[in-house]
């Protein structure tokens, strides 16, 4: 596959390792939080609509593959839960485990055990379910919208992603990636949605719509089950499980600027607010910091 422009190279990853180089002073951990949001259940992902200020904060409450009882909490700017349970599923299409989030024009779109719903993003009512149990999903996981106006959807479970355009679900990638893909999301600069890696790889794979095509994308020195990503001062926020840590990708460079207290899941970011909030399933909250410059930079 063709490489895009964030990259670590070899000769940096054996530089930079998870040493002082990029874990120094700058580093954030627990104490430096400016909120924390409680009275959660299982939160996976968090989601920044910017025009209303608030966070919306989707939760497993329980089985996340078929228990019919997950919901969509809506926080404030600065933490406060406002609304618990602000949307749920319907008899004919229950939100049983929803995890990843994105904003399309007035709806919010949410990954499910077997499909995606809608949402009106005001209302907080149920608008659409896309259904996907024909494709035997192993676990729906992310969601984001492309530079043409289509959704894409990672199966973690089954190692693809899906594209969604005028009512046709469609397998755009699977045999060629390099892990299964977690979270995803559009960077314009590289012309493609970047695939964070599960299962233990370190690489992100990236998929370029326009060319219909998979290409390299950076690589983390330390780290592994990589969840939630974000573009963030022209490189990558992603949230990383296996050491419990938020790190900053840009170029040929890697850095951890956030230690988390639990599994770091979906992040969210309020880019112009500087914060970022980090969901933690096992231990029902999110954990809101603000961002300082990478060290890098």
């Amino acid at each position: 596959m063709k490489r895009i422009g964030l990259v670590v190279g070899a000769a940096m990853l054996a530089a930079i390792g998870v040493s002082s180089a990029s874990e120094g002073q700058s580093v954030q951990t627990l104490g430096d939080r400016i909120a924390t949001i409680e009275g959660l259940a299982g939160p996976e992902s968090v989601h920044w609509d910017d025009e209303q200020a608030i966070w919306f904060i989707s939760n497993f409450n329980g089985d996340a593959a078929g228990d019919a009882n997950g919901f969509i909490s809506k926080a404030s700017s600065g933490g406060e839960l406002l609304e618990r349970e602000f949307m749920v599923g319907t008899d004919a299409h229950p939100l049983h485990g929803p995890r990843g989030m994105r904003i399309q024009g007035h709806r919010l779109w949410v990954a499910d055990a077997q499909g995606l719903h809608a949402f009106d993003r005001q209302s907080g009512e149920h608008a659409e379910f896309i259904d996907f149990s024909a494709f035997e999903p192993g676990f729906l996981n992310d969601v984001e919208i492309g530079p043409d106006g289509a959704i894409y959807l990672t199966d973690t479970g089954n190692a693809r992603l899906f594209r969604i355009a005028d009512g046709k679900i469609d397998i755009v990638a699977s045999g060629g990636l390099t892990s299964p893909p977690n979270g995803v999301v559009w960077v314009p600069q590289y012309e493609a949605l970047v695939l964070a890696p599960w299962a233990g790889g370190l690489e992100f794979d990236g998929y370029q719509p326009e060319q219909q095509k998979l290409v390299k994308g950076p690589t983390l020195p330390a780290g592994g089950n990589i969840d939630g990503l974000e573009p963030w001062q022209g490189g990558l926020l992603a949230s990383s499980q296996e050491d419990q840590a938020i790190w900053y990708v840009l170029d040929d460079r890697a850095e951890i600027l956030i230690r988390t207290e639990g599994r770091p899941a979906d992040i969210g970011l309020d880019p112009a607010g500087h914060r970022i909030a980090v969901p933690y399933i096992a231990l029902d909250r999110v954990d809101i910091w603000r961002l300082s410059e990478p060290a890098d930079r």
